[in-house]
């Protein structure tokens, strides 16, 4: 069974080139904790000089870490941060979740958004130029590359020292950037949440985004479901610091649970398979 899985998917993983293949080999690293050379060549249907290319891509982006004939997945904090890594993953909930925070954006506002991936879904919405005119402000190099040339959008980018892990700026300047500033709606994602608290695995991430939620009048809280029910080493904030959490259908009763028993303010968000089994 395993045998016949890696081919179709080794012939579809070559087919669509190295960076797809790189981005499902990843996956099945992090799901099992760790593979062999031999096991991914066989599984991906291609050679052990190829494997060896992918994870050595893989090793630099921060994914895994190679050892004598295989990797491990790296720690949580490392591959969890890679914005490569974010970029790819549990897009269909986080476009879910940023198509129901459009809905809270009006012509005229100052919008900010952090440097997670759940923002940057906002970011390409907001590049259609349908809700104009606006303020957008972030630190977030993918959403003002996105934004930069955009009509009715004034974008004000913030600095810091660059960390390319998160294609963010970040630093004491940027949260001095931040503190001078005051702006309608703040859109932050986080790691993770749990017991009426959000978290993060990075200091310097958290105090970033503890600035973030200082300067906004309403600050709106993005979740993919597998953000719930988890904890990370630092304490961002309470959820009560939050006017409304949104988050995708794939969030259990177990989870949304939690939040009511915290009484957090959250809207559940349909994902696009959802709708379409429904039609």
């Amino acid at each position: 069974m395993n045998s016949s899985s890696g081919n179709s998917g080794g012939g579809s993983s070559a087919q669509q080139g190295p960076a797809a293949r790189q981005a499902a080999m990843a996956e099945r690293v992090l799901a099992d904790g760790s593979a062999t050379a031999a096991e991914l060549a066989e599984h991906f249907g291609v050679s052990l000089m190829t494997i060896h290319r992918d994870l050595d891509e893989l090793e630099r982006q921060g994914i895994v870490r190679k050892f004598r004939g295989g990797v491990t997945a790296q720690p949580s904090g490392v591959f969890e941060s890679n914005v490569q890594y974010r970029l790819k993953t549990m897009r269909p909930q986080k476009a879910a979740v940023a198509e129901h925070a459009m809905k809270l954006i009006e012509p005229g506002m100052a919008v900010l958004l952090d440097d997670s991936t759940s923002t940057l879904e906002i970011a390409r919405r907001l590049r259609l130029g349908e809700i104009t005119p606006l303020t957008v402000v972030t630190n977030f190099l993918e959403a003002i590359n996105l934004l930069a040339d955009q009509r009715g959008i004034h974008l004000m980018a913030l600095g810091g020292d660059y960390d390319p892990l998160h294609s963010s700026f970040l630093g004491v300047s940027c949260v001095e950037a931040v503190q001078s500033l005051r702006v309608d709606v703040c859109f932050a994602s986080t790691s993770a949440v749990l017991g009426g608290h959000a978290y993060h695995q990075e200091q310097h991430i958290v105090s970033v985004k503890r600035a973030m939620l200082d300067s906004a009048a309403r600050n709106v809280l993005l979740l993919d479901h597998t953000k719930l029910g988890r904890v990370a080493l630092h304490r961002v904030a309470p959820l009560s610091r939050f006017d409304l959490v949104l988050v995708d259908d794939g969030a259990t009763p177990e989870a949304l649970r939690d939040l009511d028993e915290h009484k957090v303010p959250y809207e559940v968000c349909t994902t696009s398979a959802t709708k379409a089994g429904a039609e």
